[in-house]
């Protein structure tokens, strides 16, 4: 899974505030669907860009991950690619896509463990549970500089 940092963290809650006010949801479109959505948000790409470079090579997102080639030079891979160095794994995307990762799952609010993975709502909901949980991890692991008192004087 990725690692909780500030930029992942706000990357995820920005993609469902972009979905939440979007009209153009769309699970079978490359640009408009799960992991088009957080790829726009990551790397500035337009719907039609994103789209355009999926049309390619064959599959939706799960199986363009599947095939995935750092070195292949095809413009889909190099999506990917911007993803991946970002701080998403592979495995993220393809849960993304699925809304399939079973820590993510486990902390649904409301005792909910299911997701359609094209209802933009469940999608909604998923991105900001994972950006939770990641932010729950972050602050775990973060330890704040120690603040001395200071000799300040009152009048």
């Amino acid at each position: 899974m990725a690692s909780a940092r500030p930029e992942l963290i706000e990357a995820l809650y920005a993609t469902a505030r972009m979905l939440e006010k979007a009209n153009d949801y769309q699970w079978g479109h490359m640009g408009a669907c799960n992991c088009g959505f957080l790829a726009r948000q990551v790397t500035t790409r337009s719907r039609e860009e994103i789209h355009n470079r999926a049309l390619l090579r064959c599959g939706d997102w799960l199986e363009q991950l599947n095939d995935y080639c750092p070195d292949s030079g095809l413009p889909m891979d190099e999506l990917i690619d911007l993803l991946i160095s970002f701080g998403f794994s592979l495995a993220d995307l393809k849960h993304l896509e699925r809304l399939s990762d079973e820590k993510v799952l486990a902390r649904l609010p409301g005792g909910k463990r299911h997701l359609y993975y094209n209802v933009k709502d469940d999608v909604m909901l998923y991105l900001r549970t994972w950006a939770s949980m990641l932010e729950d991890e972050w602050l775990q692991k973060t330890t704040l500089p120690l603040v001395e008192e200071t000799s300040i004087a009152f009048p």
